[in-house]
């Protein structure tokens, strides 16, 4: 998301010419490529053009120190308006209530149903909450089924009345059902409709009127650009939701709903849909998405993910490992799973600063890794424990058994061992010394240009 935005940005700040002060001459073409840009990324014309007022009254007349030059302080003034427009800070969901009570809307499609098992997932990983999930979609076929599966992945139960067609009697009992058997969220996912119609509006303004809920969320598909700003707004009009879910950001979307939809509606976004596996759920951060767009990456959430997947246990025994050079490929293949359970690798690599920007027009295959794990799943667990007795011929059979070739099979060993050299090399390290790299690993797999 935002690539062709982003690209046109850094174009845009190019363009700004001029010595110790940005004055309306300099800035005037810099402003008209960043309204395009806004445009074209389907932002609202009319948050496009105060975005530009607002950018150039701040700018103009602004000293440049001597170290910084015109278009760093644009960027600068940019960078502050884009996460201002977005609600300048992160907003946390509401969770008051006993139970708390959040309930779901949306356009059919929007991705209520999965966005629901997410949110159930974070709740309950990383806020040590019990939800509960509730089947109010009484219309489309298999929407029940869809949230039971839903449940079942992320290990949260689902509350459903099969036989009842009433969403506010279903959405009421299940709440009923919470208190007694001590579920402290509930997850109302509701229908959804293809349009926006008075039958839909009127079903969940009742449901709402019905369970007072503590939190109600506004789920939308990015990719509909400012189609989903317009359904916003109606909705905001009759249910005067508490906040914006983003979903598919990670598919071919131009990011205008991101940038419109806080201004539209004055409600911020607070979570955002980056794939389709369940931990794809990431809370909504201003700041941070406005580094993302102007090329800066994000760290922070990059260390988050990280931080995520981190076991201090596992670490200190993996440091152990490493410097007595007993690091095998057990060892090898948990870090790849902790790896791809951080996300989209285009995605983390967009993170870091300066390497979005050099990836542009690389594809990264998320199945990057699958040939290194055909290779080292096709190892016997000895083989795994002790990578030295790889021989000729035990290379040969894993060749043929993970479907690569013992070129292939070579060049990992090889990569494997440096790898390894190297790590070694780094746990012995005094602090404050110098160390000479050896010859760094190349991991390529699926990267294509």
């Amino acid at each position: 998301m935002f690539e062709n935005l982003s690209e046109r940005l850094d174009r845009s700040f190019k363009l700004l010419k001029g010595e110790g002060r940005i004055t309306e001459i300099n800035v005037a073409e810099t402003l008209k490529d960043v309204r395009k840009a806004l445009l074209d990324a389907d932002v609202n014309y009319k948050v496009a053009k105060n975005f530009t007022d607002t950018v150039k009254a701040k700018a103009l007349g602004q000293n440049v120190l001597t170290s910084v030059k015109p278009s760093q302080l644009m960027v600068k003034i940019v960078h502050d308006e884009l996460a201002s427009l977005m609600g300048g800070t992160a907003t946390d969901v509401n969770l008051e209530g006993a139970p708390a009570i959040i309930l779901m809307s949306g356009l059919q499609g929007s991705g209520k149903t999965t966005f629901s098992g997410k949110l159930a997932n974070l709740l309950k990983t990383k806020k040590n909450k019990k939800p509960l999930l509730v089947a109010c979609d009484v219309y489309r076929p298999a929407a029940i089924e869809q949230l039971r599966v839903v449940g079942e992945q992320v290990g949260v139960p689902v509350y459903m009345e099969l036989d009842s067609k009433n969403p506010v009697d279903i959405a009421v009992h299940a709440i009923q059902q919470a208190k007694a058997k001590g579920n402290d969220v509930v997850i109302v996912d509701t229908a959804g409709r293809l349009a926006v119609d008075e039958q839909m509006m009127q079903e969940i303004a009742a449901i709402k009127a019905a369970i007072h809920p503590s939190e109600t969320l506004f789920v939308v598909d990015a990719m509909t650009g400012q189609d989903a700003v317009n359904t916003a707004k109606e909705f905001n009009e009759r249910l005067d939701f508490d906040g914006v879910v983003l979903t598919k950001l990670d598919g071919d979307t131009r990011g205008g709903a991101a940038l419109s939809i806080r201004t539209v509606v004055t409600k911020p976004i607070k979570f955002v849909g980056t794939g389709e596996k369940m931990e794809a759920l990431d809370v909504f951060h201003p700041e941070r998405m406005a580094d993302r767009i102007l090329g800066m990456g994000d760290i922070v959430s990059l260390v988050e993910r990280a931080q995520e997947q981190y076991d201090e246990e596992e670490a200190k025994r993996l440091q152990k490992k490493i410097a007595k050079n007993q690091f095998d490929f057990n060892d090898f293949i948990s870090q790849i799973q902790q790896i791809k359970k951080m996300g989209n690798l285009k995605e983390l690599a967009s993170m870091i600063p300066g390497v979005g920007k050099a990836l542009k027009d690389v594809e990264i295959d998320d199945n990057a890794f699958k040939s290194i794990e055909a290779i080292i799943y096709s190892m016997t667990p000895e083989e795994r424990s002790n990578p030295a007795i790889l021989n000729a011929s035990r290379r040969q059979r894993i060749a043929k058994g993970s479907g690569t070739t013992i070129q292939e099979v070579n060049k990992l060993l090889k990569q494997f061992e440096e790898t390894r050299k190297m790590m070694r090399m780094l746990s012995a390290m005094k602090p404050g010394s110098k160390l000479k790299m050896p010859s760094m690993p190349s991991f390529k797999p699926g990267f294509r240009r």
